[in-house]
């Protein structure tokens, strides 16, 4: 079993690895790698390596790029988790406002950069803010994820592995089509606890923290 530790440096991972590639991007990636090298053998570790190894064999360019290819120009490979259960409409601007106050009632108060269902803010909260709920918010959301999973594998996206990298810290196997992910959003995620006691991981360095 995932322990807590463990989740809470693959969702910091995540978290970074799914933001767009600049300049703070690569200051992070090294630190990303040396705490994923430290997590144990698994389908967590194996996912991130292999995105770790693709970033380290392809130019920054082209990572940005492909970045905005997948990402900007795709819609069914969208970040913002209420998208996929509300679309546009009045309920994800309700849902939006829920998960502000949710974030709040622990203390976090989101920036006005990103939407507070932004999957590495998502991620973020999960590892550095309350890890037991942010690993229920994911599972609440897990019919998107994978259907994101999906999309980023129908795209030959290396980004894939990095959802499946989190897709692997909830319970019940991962959807193997779009069919069963559909369903999955229909009849809701196996509700067995993630059974993880709250850990809070050490934050990795900011970009400015890393320059000095």
């Amino acid at each position: 079993m995932t322990t807590g530790q463990e989740a809470a440096v693959v969702c910091q991972a995540a978290s970074v690895l799914l933001q767009y590639p600049d300049e703070a991007f690569h200051e992070r990636v090294p630190l990303v790698a040396a705490a994923v090298a430290e997590l144990p053998p698994g389908p967590a570790r194996s996912a991130l390596r292999a995105h770790l190894d693709h970033l380290a064999d392809t130019a920054s360019r082209e990572l940005a790029e492909n970045y905005v290819a997948t990402f900007d120009r795709r819609r069914r490979c969208c970040l913002h988790l209420t998208w996929w259960r509300d679309g546009e409409t009045r309920r994800r601007g309700q849902a939006l406002a829920d998960l502000k106050a949710r974030y709040r009632s622990r203390g976090l108060e989101t920036g006005s950069d990103e939407l507070p269902d932004y999957l590495p803010a998502v991620l973020e909260y999960a590892a550095m803010g309350d890890l037991t709920d942010g690993l229920a918010l994911l599972q609440e959301h897990r019919a998107g994820i994978e259907l994101l999973r999906l999309a980023l594998e129908e795209a030959g996206s290396p980004h894939a592995e990095v959802v499946r990298a989190v897709c692997s810290l909830l319970p019940g196997p991962s959807p193997r089509d779009r069919a069963a992910a559909r369903a999955l959003a229909r009849t809701g995620p196996p509700q067995e606890t993630v059974g993880l006691a709250p850990y809070t991981v050490p934050s990795l360095p900011s970009p400015e923290e890393a320059r000095r």
